[in-house]
């Protein structure tokens, strides 16, 4: 995630390490000239939830509880799954999933698009949305997923959250995993 959030800033990371000294992380991010913001009293956005059965599939155990906690808290029923294979076996067990959460970058054999392929196979209704801290440009650039799957950009606010699962649940024929070469 910060690696993604300072590419998308324009910066860069150096680490310097050192055995039995320990590590320095030093990150350079872009000086920015423009004028400092002004706060402006904003009305509180309306954040629609929903009922709906959402699978989180993540591998790291903080971000899964974190998207959990949020999706529950915006009513959703969460289901969660630590890796591509927990996922599908909580689609083989015959639990209504209406939509899969699903981290792009998974360790395994099995990636996130083929993970979304099988588990449509099994649940043609089922929505997709993909999250992660790469640049979109540095996804679509290594070709992990397709140009026209849905994404939510970690690190995400509630807001974007409950907007983007929204998005996509209105339109969950939207996304056929396939495998790039």
């Amino acid at each position: 995630m910060v690696h993604g959030f300072v590419k998308q800033s324009g910066g860069h990371i150096k680490i310097h390490s050192k055995i039995g000294k320990g590590t320095t992380v030093r990150i350079y991010l872009p000086r920015s000239r423009d004028p400092d913001d002004v706060l402006v009293e904003t009305k509180p956005s309306a954040v629609k939830g929903g009922t709906e059965q959402v699978l989180v599939v993540e591998d790291d155990d903080e971000v899964r509880a974190t998207a959990g906690d949020m999706l529950t808290e915006l009513g959703y029923n969460v289901l969660k799954a630590k890796d591509p294979d927990s996922a599908l076996a909580i689609i083989d067990s015959g639990i209504v999933v209406d939509l899969m959460f699903t981290d792009v970058v998974m360790p395994g054999k099995l990636q996130s698009t083929e993970l979304a392929r099988r588990a449509r196979q099994r649940l043609p209704h089922l929505a997709v949305l993909f999250t992660s801290g790469y640049p979109d440009a540095a996804i679509v650039h290594r070709n992990m997923l397709d140009t026209d799957a849905t994404i939510l950009n970690k690190p995400y606010s509630r807001e974007e959250l409950a907007a983007k699962i929204r998005q996509v649940l209105q339109k969950p024929q939207q996304f056929i995993a396939t495998q790039k070469t």
